[in-house]
């Protein structure tokens, strides 16, 4: 079924995407493009495939997990506007 100027203005207004008049005709050619490209993604032969849940079939190898301070603790409060005994300095937020 091949989408018409008025389904794509119809589309338009549904996503209140203000799309003038002047290029109703190239999105319908676009959208009827893209149609075409699913339906031929039907004529695929999938009898006999097993569906993956994912396409990595092996384990990835995982970190140990540990506790650090990073090691970076000057670093890091040099980007600080204020900071006292290796902590930021925040304004005080509740009275």
């Amino acid at each position: 079924m091949p989408v018409t100027p008025e389904d794509v203005q119809r589309i338009a207004r549904l996503a209140r995407i203000a799309e003038p008049a002047d290029r109703l005709d190239a999105l319908t050619g676009e959208l009827n493009g893209i149609l075409k490209w699913v339906e031929l993604l039907n004529e695929v032969d999938v009898a006999g495939v097993e569906p993956m849940t994912t396409a990595v079939q092996t384990p990835l190898p995982l970190r140990e997990d540990a506790v650090t301070d990073g090691a970076m603790r000057e670093a890091v409060l040099k980007n600080a506007p204020r900071s006292e005994e290796g902590f930021f300095v925040a304004p005080k937020s509740v009275e």
